[in-house]
């Protein structure tokens, strides 16, 4: 593949890692041309898993070396996608460069499937409603890949999990869980993504703080799933919804929707939902950040 040396990143073939905006890199007016940024190379390397489109590389000269795997890999899937090496000093005015480990990435950003496509054959899914924090995004899909989650649906004001940052939090993990955006109405996505769920054939959870909430337990009892408590939960009626089949069909699948900071769910969307839960805490405390209850409640939901 072509090895690229450059003096200053004033080279406008480094327009998408030094100039571009992410907004810029989404390029909504001509998707075919969307690209994002993978820092580091064990982003990298998800990326390349996750069956991206290598368009370049860009890293010091000292990184060839230790990198040469991450370049086979992108020559293999992309030969004429160009590395470009720019001098330490260059790259120093790219902030946080130091953090990337040696390289940064540049690959087409990929169109996203339907709802139905990214759940298909899905147990447990998360459903972001309009969590607008890049590191709280990238958090929540490091957690769902660790905890087995097999997709994550994002609402129409959600942070863009493409975005640079949120990628760099997920150590790249937004690459491997599949995900889509669901509902098309910014203010009120539940009022077609709730019913769409539904008929796609999963339970719903609005995670909320509300007088009939049930907890993490009870909910793992109603869908299928072994508890993590000492106590079994019998089957029955929780908050007016109705006990899933037992273990012998499997888990029933479960869609957990988590909201904002501050804010939290919409009142509409909790209502939309077959259940309200909550994660019971000690010292009189009332929440957790969004990031750590969602990796609360997938490791105790987990099949």
């Amino acid at each position: 593949m072509p090895l690229e040396y450059v003096s200053t990143l004033d080279d406008p073939r480094l327009d998408a890692f030094a100039r571009l905006t992410d907004t810029q890199l989404r390029s909504r007016i001509e998707p075919e041309r969307a690209l994002l940024i993978a820092e580091s190379g064990k982003v990298i390397e998800r990326a390349l898993e996750g069956g991206l489109e290598p368009v370049s590389l860009l890293m010091e000269e000292k990184w060839l070396e230790p990198l040469a795997p991450v370049i086979a890999a992108v020559e293999a899937a992309a030969p004429e996608a160009p590395v470009f090496v720019a001098p330490r000093d260059e790259l120093a005015r790219l902030t946080g460069f130091e953090l990337t480990r040696g390289a940064l990435g540049c690959f087409r950003r990929p169109a996203l499937p339907t709802v139905a496509e990214a759940v298909a054959g899905a147990r447990l899914v998360a459903v972001l409603e309009n969590i607008t924090n890049h590191t709280n995004v990238g958090a929540i899909f490091r957690s769902a890949a660790a905890l087995g989650v097999d997709a994550v649906l994002v609402s129409p004001a959600c942070y863009d999990p493409f975005y640079r940052r949120a990628v760099r939090v997920s150590m790249g993990t937004v690459f491997q869980i599949p995900w889509t955006r669901i509902g098309d109405d910014v203010r009120d996505w539940a009022a077609e993504g709730v019913p769409l769920l539904h008929d796609l054939g999963f339970a719903t959870a609005a995670m909320a703080l509300s007088d009939d909430s049930i907890t993490l337990d009870e909910l793992a009892a109603l869908t299928g799933r072994p508890s993590r408590a000492a106590a079994p939960v019998e089957h029955g009626m929780v908050g007016g919804s109705t006990a899933a089949p037992g273990a012998a069909t499997g888990p029933q699948p479960l869609a957990l929707v988590f909201g904002t900071e501050g804010d939290g769910l919409a009142e509409a969307t909790i209502a939309r939902c077959d259940h309200t839960v909550c994660i019971p805490m000690d010292h009189g405390v009332d929440s957790l950040n969004v990031a750590a209850a969602s990796a609360v409640a997938f490791y105790a939901l987990r099949g």
